[in-house]
C-alpha cells in the first residue's frame, strides 16, 4: 500500500471518528428530568425509562410534582419529559399548551387505559351502575366523591360536574387526597362493606386488589366507554430537536395496560423500588426491548440495544 493510500485511509478514519463524535448528544441532554405526580403507573413507567436511560449512558432525575405544577415546569423548561398526560381527563390543561407550542407531544404511550368513577361491586349489586344512580343514594355515600391530589384535572372535572348540577349532585363534595390516601379510604370502606364512590383507573393494582364496577354515563367529564383513556408523553419545547436520540427513544416507548398492571402489582406486593422492579420485569420480558430501542444509540453514539442488553444481562434478540 502506498503512502498516499495510507494517508487517505487515515483521513477517512479521522472523518468517521469526527462524525461519530458529532452524533453524540450534547452535555445538556445527559440528565433527563422527569415528573412523577405520586402515581403508581408513572412510578412504574418512569422506572422502565430509568433502566433504559441508565444503560444508554444518561442520568434520570425524577421530581415529585403535581400535574398542574408539571405542566408549568414543562413550559418553563424545568423538566424534560412527562409520561402521564392522561386524556381526556387532562385535556383542558394540556391542550392550550400544545396549541401554543409551549410543550410538545411525543406520542401516545398507552392506548388502552380507563379512568372514571367507580364503586365496590357490592354497591353496584345494590343498584348503582351509573353516575345518574348516585344522587338517589346520597345518604349511603355521605354526598362525597373521593378524588386524588388537590388541583388535579380529574378532581377539577368532578367539581365542574357538581357545580353544573349534573346528575342532581349539587351539594356533594370532592374529598381531595393523594392517590395512596384515597386508596386507603377505599380499602377501609371495602373492609367494612361501606358505600364509597371514587376515582378509579387502569392500569393500576386496584383492579386486581378489589372487585370494582366502573360507572357508566360520565362521558362528558371522562369520555365514552367507561372513561376510555389514552396517555401521552409530553416534552418541553425543543427537547426532541436538541436531543434527537432521546426523542427517538421516547418516541418509541409505549406500553399496554396489562403490562403496567403486572409491574405495578409487583412493585406494590414486594414494596420494591420501581427501577429495580422494572429491571427484573425487562429481564423476564426482553422481547419488549427491540421496538423501544430500534435505531437508538448510547449517549456517546454506540450500539444502544447492545448496551441495554448487556446492562440487563439478557441475550441479543433473534
Amino acid at each position: 500500500m502506498t503512502r498516499r493510500a495510507v494517508a487517505v485511509l487515515l483521513l477517512l478514519g479521522a472523518c468517521l471518528a469526527l462524525a461519530g463524535a458529532k452524533a453524540a448528544e450534547p452535555e445538556s441532554c445527559r440528565i433527563v428530568r422527569m415528573s412523577d405526580p405520586g402515581w403508581s403507573d408513572i412510578a412504574a413507567t418512569n422506572g422502565i425509562a430509568g433502566v433504559l436511560l441508565g444503560a444508554l449512558g444518561y442520568e434520570q432525575k425524577i421530581q415529585l410534582l403535581s400535574v398542574p405544577v408539571t405542566f408549568q415546569a414543562l413550559t418553563r423548561n424545568e423538566i424534560d419529559v412527562f409520561l402521564g398526560n392522561w386524556l381526556p381527563a387532562e385535556q383542558l390543561q394540556s391542550a392550550p399548551l400544545l396549541r401554543a407550542a409551549t410543550v410538545e407531544r411525543i406520542r401516545t404511550n398507552l392506548p388502552d387505559g380507563k379512568f372514571t368513577l367507580a364503586v365496590p361491586s357490592y354497591v353496584a349489586d345494590a343498584g348503582v351502575h351509573s353516575f345518574a344512580d348516585l344522587a338517589g343514594h346520597a345518604g349511603e355515600f355521605g354526598s362525597k366523591i373521593y378524588g386524588i391530589d388537590p388541583g388535579s384535572p380529574a378532581n377539577s372535572n368532578i367539581q365542574r360536574m357538581l357545580d353544573d348540577g349534573d346528575f342532581a349532585l349539587r351539594g356533594w363534595t370532592v374529598v381531595e387526597s393523594s392517590e395512596q390516601g384515597m386508596l386507603g379510604q377505599v380499602d377501609r370502606a371495602i373492609r367494612r362493606k361501606q358505600w364509597i364512590v371514587f376515582l378509579a383507573w387502569e392500569p393500576h393494582p386496584m383492579n386486581t386488589r378489589y372487585q370494582l364496577t366502573y360507572l357508566a354515563g360520565g362521558d362528558a367529564y371522562f369520555g365514552p366507554d367507561f372513561g376510555n383513556t389514552t396517555v401521552d408523553t409530553l416534552a418541553r419545547k425543543g427537547f426532541a430537536a436538541e436531543c434527537p436520540n432521546l426523542g427517538r427513544l421516547f418516541g418509541q416507548l409505549a406500553f399496554q395496560a396489562k403490562q403496567e398492571d403486572a409491574l405495578m402489582s409487583d412493585i406494590e406486593a414486594r414494596k420494591a423500588e420501581p427501577k429495580a422492579a422494572a429491571a427484573e420485569y425487562l429481564r423476564a420480558n426482553p422481547m419488549l426491548l427491540d421496538p423501544w430501542l430500534a435505531g437508538v444509540a448510547t449517549r456517546d453514539g454506540k450500539d444502544g440495544p447492545a448496551a441495554v442488553r448487556k446492562a440487563l444481562e439478557v441475550p441479543a434478540g433473534p
